[in-house]
């Protein structure tokens, strides 16, 4: 018998997505010796302590099964309770949680829950990289909303947009890759056109933790979640609490759309990590506010580094600055960051976040001393 096996048989759906692009500039920064990596966006500080020792004692005392799709009961009841005190949200009727293998998991489950062939789905440019290859992914089509040179997604940039055939509008909050945090009006804004247009609002705010003092408002995280529960919001415990490689996250929102996830979180995670599920009943009640005040610092560091040499996007959160490269350098994203790498720094060009090569990210999750070199770096780049 003779044959043989070729890409040919790879889908249409498959070959349509492109390797990410930070893979690229991971690539690259790995033929560098000790370059300063101000390309990941992994938080640069350990497990808390009480979660390390929980992950330690649920292995030890077997919970290393499956647990129920939706979750593990006592994780459930505790992030149950946290959006209450949070949200104002009740679960007794009409809403509902689902635990997630990461906040990348519970995306992928509301897009296959609601989008068909001939779907349209509305995300922000600049993006995070998963956002447009979503919905080609499950079959449908991604439209790109403009956030204008203030990169805010407001509901009349998203009204441009929508057609008849849209189903679901994608935020992010505190946003990657540019740090910006959409403040609560805007959200309400964005609530009430899609619930008005019978449209799904998603509203991705896996770095809720992290939004710094000045884009809070009365001391809370802006969301439109305190709006109202008729949409979907996703939250991660990873960025928040140094644990990304125990992939957890949570879904909330109506029950209608929890139990179509539910149903194919069954057929493809089955469930999230169960150790880390149970490690994590906890993390509601640990105190972050000296690591959040630390990024802050680190924001204010980059802030005061670059911003008369370049435009810097106003940053309220997450681990990010968007910088533009000015137009006297001649220079895309993409180019700009090239050089950076020439001279070993390594740093996400714009491209990869949005249909403009113009910026490139920086991310500051990284030790203060290394932050401050590759900012003197990049500095020098920058005036030319």
């Amino acid at each position: 018998m003779s044959g043989s096996l070729s890409e040919d048989l790879l889908s249409q759906r498959s070959q349509a997505i492109d390797v990410s692009g930070i893979r690229r500039v991971f690539q690259l920064g790995a033929q560098l010796k000790d370059p300063i990596n101000l390309s990941i966006g992994q938080p640069d500080f350990p497990v808390p302590a009480p979660l390390k020792q929980a992950a330690i004692d649920a292995i030890a005392e077997d919970c290393n099964g499956y647990t129920l799709t939706a979750g593990d009961g006592p994780l459930l009841a505790a992030t149950r309770s946290h959006l209450a005190g949070d949200l104002g949200w009740t679960f007794d009727g009409g809403t509902d949680l689902l635990i997630t293998s990461g906040t990348s998991g519970a995306l992928q489950l509301v897009y296959m829950s609601v989008m068909n062939e001939d779907s349209e789905a509305i995300v922000p440019d600049p993006y995070f990289v998963i956002y447009p290859n979503l919905a080609p992914m499950f079959g449908g089509r991604t439209v790109l909303c403009d956030t204008g040179d203030d990169l805010r997604m407001t509901a009349e940039r998203v009204e441009r947009v929508m057609t008849d055939k849209t189903r679901l509008v994608l935020v992010n909050t505190p946003a990657n890759p540019t740090g910006v945090v959409l403040n609560q009006r805007e959200l309400d804004d964005l609530y009430d056109l899609c619930t008005a247009r019978g449209v799904l609002l998603v509203c991705d705010e896996i770095y809720d933790l992290f939004t710094f003092d000045d884009a809070l408002e009365g001391g809370r995280f802006p969301s439109p979640a305190r709006r109202g529960s008729d949409m979907l919001l996703i939250r991660g415990l990873g960025k928040n609490y140094g644990c990304t490689g125990w992939r957890l996250g949570y879904a909330a929102g109506p029950d209608w759309l929890i139990q179509s996830m539910a149903k194919l979180q069954q057929y493809t995670y089955v469930c999230a990590p169960s150790m880390a599920q149970r490690a994590c009943v906890g993390a509601f009640d640990i105190d972050m506010s000296s690591t959040v005040k630390r990024f802050q610092k680190r924001r204010d560091m980059v802030m005061d580094a670059l911003s008369d040499v370049t435009e810097v996007a106003p940053c309220g959160g997450a681990f990010y600055a968007w910088a533009k490269v000015p137009g006297h350098l001649g220079l895309s994203g993409t180019a700009f960051a090239t050089k950076a790498v020439d001279h070993n720094v390594l740093v996400i060009p714009g491209g990869v976040f949005s249909e403009r090569d113009t910026h490139f990210r920086i991310s500051f999750a990284c030790d203060e001393d290394r932050l401050r070199a590759g900012l003197d770096v990049l500095r020098t780049l920058l005036r030319g």
